[in-house]
């Protein structure tokens, strides 16, 4: 097998870690305000009753699905580092996620819920200032995946609904939510491609990968806006903080930061 070589070469710049914030923010912030005026124009003037008939009982449990976009703080030396030798920028590791939540009814305002969710990035690159001798890019695919399982408390600021006498229960248009909780986060962090001993110069192919699990800790708010009485719209807000130990493929580096903010909305039914 003929060796490659590195050499050095001008590729393609990237953003600048505040340039990387800004953009970051920009978009949570616009996932946000999307979200909520979605949710805004879909509610009527009053929020008092749902207008679509009652249920002849109260609720006991909740399911709902939810899809959105995930932000990764990207904090720790594993993405400054990656993100100064790859043409890759810390936005890369923010992307799709999707979950699912059980709630359980332990108070007409409070719910215990038991959650999981999906996100993850698979982004290719190349080395921002090293080329090979025959002035090829050194290309690579870096992944970033987390899944959570979750245990949380769901406060409702605003009533869910009203009974009415003892064989109905209408549920409110509009209820807002706030919580908190803990639980368990697996990950993978994994690059697989090209990459350059920097001892020798030489270009060598290889899979590098740091994975398991890890408490997490979160914070969390967002509305249910009914469509009927067993189904409604929910959009929600929840900030998750995470640290692991990397695998003994990164060793020297500190602990990798998986932490970030995720904005989704989807589908929930009552029963």
């Amino acid at each position: 097998m003929r060796t490659r070589r590195v050499r050095a070469g001008e590729r393609s710049g990237g953003r600048s870690e505040e340039e990387d914030g800004r953009r970051g923010r920009g978009v949570i912030v616009a996932s946000a305000l999307a979200l909520l005026a979605a949710l805004a124009a879909a509610a009527p003037a009053s929020a008092q009753g749902s207008g679509h008939g009652f249920l002849f009982k109260e609720p006991v449990a909740s399911f709902a699905v939810r899809g959105g976009f995930a932000h990764a703080r990207a904090g720790s030396d594993i993405f400054s580092f990656t993100t100064d030798q790859l043409t890759l920028d810390r936005s890369d590791f923010s992307g799709f996620t999707i979950g699912a939540d059980l709630g359980l009814r332990l108070s007409p305002r409070l719910d215990a819920v038991l959650g999981v969710g999906w996100a993850g990035t698979s982004t290719p690159s190349e080395f921002r200032r090293l080329v090979d001798q025959n002035d090829l890019p050194i290309q690579q695919t870096t992944t970033f995946q987390r899944l959570p399982v979750s245990a949380s408390l769901r406060m409702y600021l605003t009533p869910r609904g009203r009974s009415i006498g003892h064989f109905a229960w209408v549920p409110s248009r509009l209820a807002i939510y706030a919580g908190g909780g803990g639980g368990a986060m697996w990950y993978r962090f994994r690059q697989r491609g090209d990459f350059v001993d920097f001892q020798t110069n030489d270009v060598f192919n290889d899979e590098f990968t740091s994975s398991g699990w890890t408490p997490e800790a979160h914070a969390l708010a967002g509305i249910d806006l009914s469509l009927t009485p067993r189904l409604a719209l929910t959009g929600e807000g929840r900030y998750t903080w995470a640290k692991a130990t990397m695998g003994d493929d990164y060793s020297g580096f500190d602990k990798i930061d998986l932490s970030g903010f995720a904005v989704t909305a989807g589908l929930a039914i009552r029963f």
